[in-house]
């Protein structure tokens, strides 16, 4: 039978030998595992009578440990081995260009909307703000919207869960109603009350989505207030608006007769380009109108000495026609190849 010595030397030259680290299992196994020869020889010292266990155990004790050691160095052996394969794999190349930093560009959209507030600021109009989640009185009701009006309804509007008056507002028009509230309070003890000119840019959410639809979009709504506004100082602001958005004077604006419950009278907003690929086609394009007696009431603005008219463009819309977009959804899909265009 081998001694314990010649077992150790066994076992180490076996050891440095291997190089996969299963097969190293395996070898451990055959000396040290349930059935491995140092085990047997542990088992063995059960035989014998208790006064020799203690003199027989010490060398089989210190054997086991060297084995032990040789294993746990071939381990860490094959370890070290495999990183520098997996760095050797890895390495850099040093002389190769660095790749830099991509430069980011601002979306399409928020483009449009910066120029669109350059461009009403330029006429003396200032940008208002307000929540995205709105009361329905807000939303509906202070614009003379009636009742049972299908806008209303769950099909058309996001209403939150468990707050039957509260959604997120369709339109920022209830922007107009909190501004002129604000404005009156503001002016109260005036003898006449300061001009209104306002816009409203934001985010607004209707349940919609196809090409040219999208669950959020964005809108515009515009507001003037004042002794003698009339639907001609309206045309004006419009048409002045779009040919200097769209950089031409081969512009077209018609008007045309429609319903708002929150203007009367209202109109749509058409226009045709007079050249380019839509040359002499109408497009609409906005909804316009005189601010509803009942709309300045609830904003605190007495309709019988005050007018004024309002109207609301879809800058999503407008980016389309810009660029030449013909899918509104290529907005919000973050597609980094189509928005890299407009770096």
């Amino acid at each position: 039978m081998e001694n314990l010595d010649q077992i150790v030397i066994r076992a180490q030259a076996e050891f440095a030998a291997i190089s996969d680290a299963a097969q190293l299992e395996q070898a451990k196994a055959r000396y040290l595992g349930k059935t491995g020869v140092i085990t047997e020889l542990f088992k063995g010292l059960g035989k014998l009578p208790p006064e020799e266990k203690r003199t027989a155990g010490a060398p089989i004790n210190q054997a086991k440990q060297t084995v032990e050691a040789a294993l746990e160095a071939r381990r860490e052996a094959l370890k070290a081995a495999q990183l520098e394969l997996q760095l050797a794999a890895a390495a850099l190349d040093v002389t190769l260009p660095g790749r830099g930093n991509s430069i980011g560009g601002l979306h399409p959209v928020t483009r449009t909307l910066e120029r669109i507030e350059g461009l009403f600021r330029s006429i003396g109009f200032e940008v208002a703000d307000g929540p995205e989640i709105e009361t329905d009185w807000h939303n509906f009701t202070a614009l003379n919207t009636p009742e049972k009006h299908p806008a209303r309804s769950m099909h058309d509007t996001f209403y939150i869960e468990n707050a039957p008056d509260v959604l997120l507002r369709t339109h920022t028009s209830p922007v107009q109603i909190r501004y002129m509230q604000a404005h009156v309070a503001r002016h109260r003890d005036a003898e006449v009350m300061a001009p209104i000119r306002i816009i409203a840019p934001g985010r607004v959410y209707r349940v919609d989505s196809d090409a040219t639809h999208s669950p959020m979009f964005h809108q515009v709504e515009g507001l003037w207030v004042g002794e003698g506004v009339s639907f001609a100082d309206l045309k004006g602001v419009v048409a002045d608006f779009l040919r200097s958005f769209f950089e031409t004077d081969e512009l077209s604006v018609r008007f045309r007769p429609s319903f708002f419950p929150f203007t009367e009278p209202s109109a749509e907003i058409d226009v045709a380009f007079m050249s380019g690929a839509m040359k002499g086609r109408w497009l609409e394009i906005a909804g316009c109108g005189m601010v509803h007696p009942n709309v300045l009431r609830h904003g605190g603005v007495d309709p019988e000495r005050y007018t004024g008219f309002a109207f609301g463009f879809g800058p999503d819309r407008l980016t389309m026609l810009r660029y030449g977009v013909n899918d509104l959804r290529l907005f919000f899909d973050g597609d980094l190849r189509f928005l890299s265009q407009f770096r």
